[in-house]
């Protein structure tokens, strides 16, 4: 399905989302301060933020349709990774109040009104069940991972909410038990959110992507028997669905080749076989890679002696003029950290 239709689609799915969820909200501050639930307020305030959170998810997804331009080369590739970071803040941000307020309703003397907690709860876990359904993909981004977490989130809180209420209700007692569960599931829905906290970091970082081996690419790319040599291998992530890589080549062992110097014409045919092969195993889409026709071994805060050949030459260090020893760089040149 092309992107615009997909997009579209996720679009109104949010929609839908984030309608349920607010109607959730208003439903449970009522119930809760009548029945005096300390889960039922929560889950209301839950259900809140996970409203704005899908709102936030819906703006990222219209940002990222946008298109290439001057200042953001790659689009806005990067906003649904900004979004699910700030979603994930938020979940953890939440629970750590939910789990203050429960503490605090652990010692009190209060009473719940069992029915009242069971119903709407249940009715909550209904909603945000079918909510966390209708916004799921299978291969869904970061962005869309967010937005779910926080439904299925609010889903199993109520389903315990409601679960402490029916205790409640059949004993006549054990009001301790509607705090106590809201702690527990905050502690879940938190491990939940530091994981996904955690993958966003690591995109907007700049970090190897998870699924990748750095020392697997480096050998697949030495098993081309015109590739001498490899060094200044980067590998990163633009999205969690956009890798790039740079990488520096030794080249040598090509037909015709006269002292060592291969033309542009057979260095571009290595690069365009190492490029087709990363795309193909590793699905990184965006390499740039810098052929060069000698070993690269200046000092450690030179990588490839560019400063030292400008120095040489009597040129400024400043100079970005072209390089001596480069023979083909890629046309895809990754910016790093465009939006």
């Amino acid at each position: 399905m092309p992107a615009g239709r997909g997009g579209a689609r996720q679009r109104r799915r949010l929609w839908l989302a984030a309608g349920l969820n607010l109607a959730i909200v208003v439903g449970q501050a009522v119930a809760g301060f009548a029945a005096g639930s300390v889960g039922l307020l929560a889950d209301a305030g839950h259900n809140l933020t996970d409203t704005a959170g899908v709102l936030l998810a819906l703006v990222a997804l219209t940002l990222s349709q946008r298109p290439p331009s001057a200042r953001r080369t790659f689009g806005g590739v990067r906003w649904p990774v900004l979004a699910a970071q700030a979603n994930a803040a938020a979940v953890l941000v939440v629970t750590a109040l939910l789990a203050v307020e429960s503490l605090r309703r652990l010692g009190a003397h209060g009473t719940v009104d069992g029915p009242v907690v069971v119903g709407v709860a249940l009715a909550a876990a209904v909603v945000n069940a079918v909510s966390a359904l209708v916004v799921h993909e299978r291969d869904a981004d970061l962005n869309t991972r967010a937005a779910v977490l926080h439904l299925a989130g609010d889903a199993a809180v109520s389903v315990a909410v409601a679960a402490a209420g029916l205790v409640i209700w059949l004993v006549g007692g054990w009001y301790w038990l509607d705090p106590l569960v809201s702690l527990l599931i905050a502690v879940l829905i938190a491990g939940q959110g530091v994981k996904l906290l955690v993958s966003a970091s690591r995109v907007l970082l700049e970090a190897t992507p998870e699924s990748l081996d750095v020392a697997a690419v480096r050998a697949d790319i030495l098993r081309d028997t015109h590739v001498l040599d490899v060094h200044d291998l980067h590998v990163w992530s633009l999205s969690d669905r956009v890798f790039a890589a740079s990488v520096h080549l030794e080249l040598g062992h090509l037909d015709g080749v006269q002292d060592g110097h291969p033309s542009l014409a057979q260095a571009r045919a290595v690069s365009d076989g190492i490029k087709a092969m990363l795309a193909e195993r590793y699905a990184i889409t965006h390499v740039t890679i810098e052929s060069e026709c000698e070993p690269c071994t200046p000092p450690h805060d030179d990588p490839c002696g560019i400063a030292r050949d400008r120095a040489a030459a009597g040129e400024p260090r400043t100079s970005r003029a072209g390089r001596g020893r480069s023979t083909a760089v890629s046309s895809h040149a990754p910016d790093g950290a465009n939006a």
